[in-house]
Formats: structure tokens, C-alpha cells, sequence
């Protein structure tokens, strides 16, 4: 089951439930929305609220209640989603219905056989199912239950993927039944599609926020826990205040616990923000924030913004290890600056709660999705060199000393090295994001790094170990010209092709510099190779020239690019699929069109005698079958 997805939702749920307070949530297990739902068949239960009301608290509330009732229930099932805007490398559709999967599988005594076939199927040649596999594998697993609940939490956050997601799950529920409940912000794209199940908007009760606060009373100063009347006026306030916003309830009580007399907390009271404030009340707690850190001393803060601008910048959530080691390298270092790291309990101390720790996943974030855009907002003002800052720290760490020896030659070895680097893999897989963001400052460390074959082999492993099947990839003859085209570092690639770096050097699975860029759908990158002379139909091991790779992952105006340049049109891969076939295949119209109109042969078969329409019909990729057709 873990081939399908390593992805495990259950350490959030665990942190997520752990912070209930206790009897919080009641109000909508009891609505007969909820009831409603929970005891038909075919039910959506769409629940959109305001940012800060508490949603993710409640959608967890509501994945516990679901599991205490039907765990003596074989035939009765749950699988869920956290989406994460801080995740969305690995939360694709196909990621997320994997993971669907592999949780509806975990449900059953014996694995499904239509998920040992999958497995079968494409593990051995290194592949992912195709997304039309994986629809035909979770209708399978979900039709072998009796009942089925799908819980979706910040459907808003899951940017890219969100429409075709909604339509798999739509397209399940109409053929298998299942109950589905979401939440969501208030996103006119997002409500439409709901608009003819049940809502039931989530607010933070006046109990619930009362409740929520007699739980943080003891972080307040003596005087408060001495004062039941003080106590009664702090909850009144900042009830009325807060108008059903659990996040603002936590930042103001945060804001109190610097407050030393009675009398400065009522003044604090006071200033807090009118209620009719709305959305804005969040953006003067954020201020306050920053003000309470910039009143601490000198090297605190300066500390606190570092801390603010890696988990604002960071490519992925960090934990806390590796934010650690990320705050004690300094440019020049040779290894790990271990006299150096900071204890994370004072980090977190030090940023006035806008940042907290997801103790079962060790992930250490901003206390909420509205606090990330609010640092976006201010990035260029408040932290404008954040980029080339950890562009430098990650360059660092992977120029070490102790990678002179290059890749490692197993699997357990590698993952040694990962435990013994924390920061190791973050920086390998993310290093060239943050240093094509920071422009021309980081150019020559850049190249210095680029030029180092042996820590080439050795990033170049860690970069790949997220991926399927990694323990068997070496990645030999990897060099910095891959990096650079990855990575889309294009005044690397000149400098290294001035150096005399071959540009058409190929990895050990045949792939040149060109190839990777056509893959990415790297435009820009895939010009400049072709304008210093990168060989345009250069193949890999399997017979796929950049041209094909384009094709099959869908980038068009590379493809287009490529033609262009006078690309081969019929070029076959070892398996005589042509690039009609591939782009049929994966359903990629576009791609389709444009092969067609270039004139590409539509009787070519490959291998097994099967033809471009033959593959589109069977994934049912309709717009391609009819390209074809016509």
C-alpha cells in the first residue's frame, strides 16, 4: 500500500483532534444538516466559513465521530483529505486519489486485488497508474462496502487540482453512493459546485469560543486566574470581538500574555478591533504581532523574522529539525553548524504566536492560511533578500565537505546520510527554486556548486529520493547541466556551457540536459539548449526523444517549440508508440490537435498492433477519441 502513496493523513488527524477543546464541535454533530447526512445514502454536506472559524478543528471533530461510530463495522469506511497550500507538491489529483485509495484498501482484511494489480502492473517498470486507473481502482475498492465517507477539509486550498477533484468525487458518487463532506473558504468557483446539496456554514459558537478560552486561561498572567471577574470580562470581550473567528480568539489571548496588571490587560481589551472590521480584524492582529516581536531585543528579533521568512519562503512545511539546522548555517560553513542551533521551544517563543508545531508530524508552520498571505503580501518590505538567504544556506549545506564522496551506493546508506543531514534533502530538492528566485545574487556559488561532480551525483540522489522506487535509482552521469535545466537556472547553463560542460551529456537512464527541460515543460531552458546546439533528437534508454516527453506530460508550447525547430514528427519510442499514440493515451487534446494538424499518421500502432484511438477510448479520454475521428 505504500507504493501507492507514502502520504499519511493520519499523524494531522491526530494533531488536529488533539487540539479540541473539550465539548467544542457538539453544535454540528447535533444539527440536522449533519444528521441528515450521516444516516442516507448519496449525501453531500458542503460546510464553506469564513477564514479562522475553526473548519479544519471541526472537519477533524467530525472524520473522530465517524470512525467511534462504525469501527465494529467492517463494511462502513472513512477516507480523508487535509488539503494544504503548503503541500501542493504533494497533493495533485493523482496524489490525492491515491491516497484515497490506499486508505479505502487499509479498510479491507486482504489487500483488493485490483490494488496488487495496479501494483503489479507498473512497479517493476518504475510507473505511476494513469489517473483513469486510478478512478477504475477506487470504484472497485468502494463498491466492495456497504457505505462509504469521503471527508474533503480546505477544498480552497487545493489550488491547481481542485475542479478535477471535485469532479472524480462527483463521478464516484454518482456511480457508488458515497457520502461526501467538504470545507471550504467562500470561493464563488468553489460554492458553485455546490450549489444544489446541503450547506451548513461553520461560525465559532458563542459556547465553543467560550470554552476554547477557559482552556487558555492559565497561559495569563496570576493575576488573571486570581480574578473570576476579570476572566468572565476577557471572555466577554473578546467573544463579541472575535464574531465567530476562532483565530482571532487565539492571536488576542497571545496578545495578552505579555500583560502583566489587570489594568493593562482592560487597555489591551479596548483596543481590540471593532468586530465590523470584518476580514481587516485579522490583518491588525497580524500588526500587533509584529510590533510585539520588533519590541524585543535587537538579536531576538532579527532571529524571528529569519523564522518568519524560511516557513513564509519554504517550497514544503519544514519540521522542526530541519528549520533548526536551516537557522545555524552561516555562508562559508563546511558542515553542520551544531554549536549553533537554536531550541525550537524558544523559536517558536519568540514570533508572538504566529507560528506553532504540529507535534505529531514535527511540522512547524504560521498559525494559519490567512497568516502566510499576509507575509506574502509584505515579503518585498519587510524580508526583500529572504530568497538568496536560504538559496545560500541550502548551496551551503550541499557543499559540504562530507559530500565529496558523491552518491551513495544502497538505500539504507542514503537514508543514513538523510538522518545524520536534516536539512539535506529540503535543500537538494530546493535549493535551484530559491536561487532562480533570488535573480543574479547567488550566480557564483551557484556555479561553484554546478562544477562539483561528486556533490552533483550526491544532490542529485537526494533530489530524487521522493520519488517512487528511488532505492534503485543511482544517479550516475547526472551532472550540473541537469541541475541547471531542472531547475531552470539558464545563466548557469551558459556559464557551465562557456566552462566547456557538454550539454548533451546523458544520465544513466539516457536522458539528456534537453530531455529533462522538454519533460518540465521548461520552455525558456529548452530554447537556449537548442540555440547552443543541444542535439534535438537525442533518445534515452527507452527510445523517448524531448519531443516525446513533451508530448506525453502535456506541455504544448514546447511541443510547439520543438516542431519548430524541426523535430521529428514520427519518432517512436522502443515500444513503437509514436507521439499521437502518447498524447491519446494521457488525453491531452491539445497535444493531440496540434500532432494532427502537423500531419502525424493516425493508423501508426505500436508494439501490441494498438492504435492512437484504440488507447484513447480505452482511458476515456472522449475530446481525444474525437480529434481522432474527425
Amino acid at each position: 500500500l505504500d507504493w501507492l502513496t507514502p502520504i499519511n493523513y493520519a499523524p494531522q488527524q491526530h494533531d488536529f483532534i488533539s487540539r479540541r477543546q473539550g465539548g467544542t464541535g457538539q453544535w454540528l454533530l447535533d444539527s440536522v444538516e449533519f444528521q441528515a447526512w450521516l444516516n442516507a445514502d448519496k449525501q453531500t454536506l458542503f460546510c464553506p466559513g469564513i477564514p479562522g472559524a475553526g473548519k479544519t478543528i471541526l472537519t477533524s471533530i467530525v472524520i473522530e465521530d465517524l470512525h467511534t461510530r462504525f469501527q465494529t463495522d467492517s463494511s462502513i469506511t472513512i477516507a480523508y483529505l487535509y488539503c494544504n497550500f503548503k503541500r501542493s507538491y504533494e497533493q495533485k489529483l493523482d496524489d490525492l486519489l491515491l491516497s484515497l485509495l490506499k486508505q479505502l484498501a487499509q479498510g479491507r482484511l486482504e489487500i483488493p486485488d485490483v490494488v496488487r494489480s495496479l501494483h503489479d502492473q507498473h512497479e517493476y517498470q518504475q510507473k505511476r497508474p494513469s489517473t483513469e486507473e486510478i478512478s477504475k481502482a477506487l470504484y472497485s475498492v468502494i463498491s466492495s462496502f456497504s457505505k462509504v465517507f469521503i471527508v474533503i477539509d480546505a477544498l480552497d486550498e487545493c489550488h491547481k487540482c481542485q475542479p478535477k477533484l471535485l469532479s472524480e468525487i462527483f463521478n464516484l458518487q454518482a456511480k457508488c453512493g458515497v457520502n461526501l463532506f467538504t470545507t471550504s473558504r467562500f470561493i464563488p468557483e468553489i460554492t458553485d459546485r455546490f450549489k444544489t446539496g446541503a450547506w451548513l456554514e461553520i461560525r465559532a459558537s458563542d459556547s465553543d469560543l467560550r470554552r476554547y478560552l477557559d482552556g487558555e486561561m492559565w497561559r495569563l498572567p496570576k493575576c488573571v486566574s486570581k480574578s473570576p471577574d476579570l476572566q468572565e470580562e476577557i471572555k466577554d470581550v473578546i467573544v463579541k470581538t472575535v464574531d465567530g473567528m476562532f483565530l482571532l480568539a487565539q492571536l488576542y489571548m497571545e496578545s495578552l500574555t505579555c500583560k502583566a496588571t489587570p489594568r493593562t490587560i482592560k487597555r489591551a481589551l479596548k483596543d481590540l478591533p471593532d468586530p465590523l472590521n470584518g476580514s481587516n480584524a485579522l490583518e491588525l492582529a497580524y500588526e500587533k504581532a509584529i510590533r510585539r516581536i520588533q519590541g524585543q531585543e535587537l538579536g531576538f528579533a532579527e532571529l524571528a523574522w529569519r523564522v518568519l521568512s524560511w516557513i513564509t519562503c519554504a517550497k514544503r512545511p519544514l519540521t522542526s529539525t530541519e528549520l533548526q539546522h536551516a537557522l545555524a548555517i552561516e555562508a562559508g560553513d563546511l558542515e553542520p553548524g551544531e554549536d549553533n542551533l537554536q531550541d525550537i521551544e524558544e523559536i517558536v517563543s519568540l514570533c508572538a504566536g504566529l507560528v506553532t508545531i504540529d507535534e505529531e508530524g514535527d511540522i512547524i508552520r504560521l498559525v494559519h492560511y490567512t497568516a502566510q498571505e499576509y507575509f506574502e503580501k509584505i515579503q518585498s518590505s519587510s524580508f526583500p533578500d529572504a530568497q538568496k538567504d536560504i538559496a545560500v544556506v541550502c548551496i551551503t549545506y550541499l557543499s559540504f565537505n562530507a559530500f565529496e564522496t558523491g552518491f551513495c551506493l544502497t538505500k539504507n546508506e542514503l537514508e543514513a546520510r538523510l538522518r545524520l543531514y536534516p536539512l539535506y534533502s529540503y535543500a537538494a530538492q530546493n535549493w535551484g527554486h530559491h536561487a532562480l528566485a533570488a535573480s543574479t545574487k547567488v550566480e557564483q556559488l551557484t556555479l561553484k556548486f554546478l562544477e562539483n561532480q561528486q556533490k552533483i551525483f550526491a544532490a542529485g540522489q537526494a533530489m530524487i529520493a521522493s520519488f517512487p522506487g528511488y532505492s534503485e535509482r543511482v544517479p550516475g552521469q547526472l551532472t550540473g547541466v541537469h541541475l541547471a535545466a531542472y531547475f531552470e537556472l539558464n545563466e548557469a547553463i551558459l556559464a557551465l556551457f562557456r566552462n566547456e560542460h557538454w550539454i548533451d551529456e546523458k544520465d544513466n537512464y539516457g536522458q539528456t540536459p534537453l530531455s529533462w527541460a522538454a519533460e518540465n515543460g521548461h520552455e525558456a531552458v529548452v530554447s537556449l539548449l537548442l540555440d547552443i546546439g543541444a542535439e534535438i533528437e537525442s533518445k534515452d534508454n527507452y527510445g523517448q526523444t524531448p519531443l516525446l516527453w513533451a508530448i506525453r506530460n502535456g506541455h504544448e508550447s514546447v511541443a510547439s517549440l520543438l516542431f519548430d525547430r524541426g523535430a521529428e514528427i514520427e519518432s517512436k519510442d522502443k515500444d513503437g508508440r509514436t507521439l499521437l499514440l502518447w498524447a491519446a493515451r494521457k488525453g491531452h487534446t491539445s497535444e493531440v490537435r496540434l500532432l494532427l494538424e502537423m500531419g502525424a499518421k493516425i493508423e501508426y500502432k505500436d508494439k501490441n498492433s494498438q492504435a492512437p484511438l484504440l488507447w484513447a477510448a480505452r482511458n476515456g479520454h472522449e475530446g481525444a477519441v474525437r480529434l481522432l475521428l474527425e
